[in-house]
């Protein structure tokens, strides 16, 4: 087993990242799956959604990245059975500082993850909501991204940015990173604008767009504040199952990879 890394990447806040992070984590755990979450993000959302609390974070994200502790030390169970999460603190803000003047610094996570590989089957990346060094950190280790959509006005301006920087870290970096796909969030089916924005997005990328489509649903927002992914808060509702319906349809689009 050589687990395939997945970096859910876009530099704009409030798009559904964390979110799309960490219940299609969940999901892709619920269909068999060992899976490891690794919290990039400073504000450490993915880790306080799975109910990873202050005391379970004391081997974290940042002290991998500094090298005072490897993953396997930082690396804790979560409440969903076969996924595990890399836990963030506020200190990895100071990381991109940090690492500036080390050698080789792109490649601070993808070194420290390349040991846990072997246990698990996907490794997803919360990357953090810029164009940084964390960032480019997580698109070195990964093989492919996705990017998280928000069904706005801005959304496809936001993403010819985020694709400068991929082009940069493919022409640099890791010549083998690869578009998982993108996904549209906060779809509401009321407005005009989301329908705009989706016919535009597909009209640009084709079948790079997933079919499922995220919309949006108070249940997501209320699950973190539980410390629970929407999937185990509400399966029933409307985001839960949209999540598990991407789970599904990306799993089905690996299959035709392969």
């Amino acid at each position: 087993m050589q687990a395939k890394i997945i970096a859910i990447t876009n530099q704009k806040g409030g798009v559904g990242k964390t979110t799309t992070a960490v219940n299609l984590a969940t999901a892709m755990a619920a269909c068999g799956l060992d899976v490891l979450l690794v919290d990039f993000d400073p504000q450490g959302n993915a880790s306080t959604g799975l109910g990873i609390d202050e005391g379970q974070r004391q081997a974290n994200a940042y002290r991998v990245l500094t090298g005072e502790c490897s993953a396997a030390e930082a690396i804790v169970p979560t409440l969903v059975p076969r996924l595990s999460i890399l836990p963030a603190v506020m200190d990895l803000s100071a990381a991109e500082v940090e690492l500036s003047d080390l050698k080789a610094r792109e490649f601070r996570l993808s070194n420290a993850l390349e040991a846990q590989r072997q246990y698990f089957h996907y490794i997803i990346i919360d990357c953090p909501p810029s164009l940084g060094l964390l960032t480019v950190n997580g698109l070195c280790a990964a093989n492919a991204f996705m990017v998280p959509l928000q069904c706005e006005f801005y959304a496809l301006e936001g993403l010819a940015q985020l694709m400068k920087t991929v082009s940069v870290v493919r022409s640099n970096f890791n010549t083998q990173l690869m578009m998982q796909g993108i996904v549209l969030t906060m779809y509401d089916a009321r407005n005009k604008l989301s329908e705009m924005v989706e016919s535009d997005v597909r009209g640009h990328f084709g079948a790079q767009v997933y079919k499922t489509v995220i919309p949006r649903n108070v249940r997501v927002s209320e699950a973190p504040s539980f410390g629970k992914p929407v999937l185990m808060y509400d399966l029933k509702c409307a985001g839960a199952q949209a999540y598990v319906a991407l789970a599904a349809e990306l799993l089905e689009q690996e299959k035709q990879n392969t």
